[in-house]
């Protein structure tokens, strides 16, 4: 009952065509920023920063490019994992060749290296899709982790084959506590939701949704597959290209090849399944399971095992864990299919309508 919308009208199509039409919807996303930007900061301990809020905003930021690809335009992707590697690279020889580099630059610079890297490998899309374009973008991972372990230039010859950044700042703040860190990449992830939220609910958002339902019927009526497809791989792999500049500097701070393998573009395509495809929301919902179950299961499963006198070995307890991980997401998408969002929206559904029977 408190969620209905009765009695506010709009009297402009600029009000009407807000991301937010519903008042009580800008209330709750004013409350999360907040809270998220200065209430759990003041409470958040430096591991905390370290080891959740720091991933999830970037690996949020990452599954909403992701979904943009897969959940929007129906393109299947495996080669995440390479366009946030060629967006860390690209800006991390932006940033070390070019003196005075502005790190906000180098890493947009970064998402543009990614961008045509992703139009490269998304030229398949073309003429393949389903299994066969998931295998070719595949391939731009494998190709991804050659071309930066092979070629020094990209490492600036550096003999280990591993790189590193340090003394980051942005508009003359340093970046270097865990909270700037934080701050830095919520000011990333904030601005390109909106973004990518206005962009789908445009003309090119409907486009890539015909070409996902069915794309022979999206060509039949004036929608071009090639100019919709290549735009979404455009788009998703600027997204991605910049959280791996993010995921490498704010992150990782030194970094190889391998810290972008394939497990990271699997984990990506969770996280799009699992909080809901076709959703902003549900990149950032998936996100923020993938990363808060691992560490949920790593504290819960040595007490679970010593309430019942049972010494478990640390691999013992990794092993479980990864089963335990794989059980609860089969499990989830059995249950909820449609992902996390799909609870949120249904949530809100029901609101309407309490307290009243239905």
């Amino acid at each position: 009952m408190f969620y209905r919308e009765n009695g506010q009208f709009k009297t402009s199509y600029q009000a009407d065509q807000q991301i937010f039409p519903i008042a009580q919807d800008r209330w709750a996303m004013a409350i999360l920023l907040v809270l998220a930007l200065f209430v759990v900061p003041a409470l958040a301990s430096d591991y905390f920063f370290r080891a959740i809020l720091i991933p999830f905003a970037i690996m949020a930021l990452a599954a909403i490019g992701v979904n943009i690809l897969v959940g929007y335009c129906g393109q299947i992707s495996l080669g995440s994992g390479a366009f946030m590697a060629v967006g860390a690279y690209g800006a991390y020889n932006f940033f070390e060749r070019i003196p005075g580099m502005p790190l906000v630059l180098a890493l947009i610079l970064g998402g543009f290296s990614a961008t045509a890297f992703g139009l490269l490998f998304g030229l398949p899309s073309l003429r393949v899709k389903g299994l066969y374009l998931a295998v070719a973008t595949l391939a731009a991972q494998f190709f991804a982790d050659w071309l930066f372990l092979r070629v020094s230039w990209f490492t600036l010859d550096s003999a280990s084959g591993s790189v590193s950044v340090n003394h980051l700042e942005a508009f003359g703040q340093p970046i270097e506590s865990a909270l700037s860190k934080y701050w830095f990449c919520m000011a990333l992830l904030i601005p390109i939701a909106l973004m990518a939220k206005n962009l789908v609910r445009g003309a090119i958002g409907r486009e890539w949704m015909a070409i996902r339902d069915m794309d022979v019927a999206a060509a039949v009526i004036g929608i071009r597959p090639m100019y919709a497809k290549l735009s979404a791989f455009a788009v998703s792999s600027f997204i991605v290209g910049v959280a791996g500049g993010l995921w490498a500097f704010v992150y990782l701070g030194a970094w190889e090849p391998a810290a972008f393998s394939v497990d990271l573009s699997f984990k990506l395509l969770f996280m799009v399944i699992i909080g809901g495809m076709g959703s902003i929301m549900g990149g950032i919902l998936g996100a923020a399971f993938i990363v808060l179950l691992p560490i949920a299961l790593n504290r819960f499963l040595p007490w679970f095992s010593d309430l019942f006198g049972m010494q478990a070995s640390t691999a013992a307890v990794s092993h479980a864990e990864l089963m335990v991980f794989g059980g609860l997401i089969v499990w989830f998408l059995i249950v909820e299919p449609h992902g996390l969002a799909k609870l949120w929206s249904t949530a809100k559904q029901k609101l309407r309508l309490w307290p009243f029977p239905h």
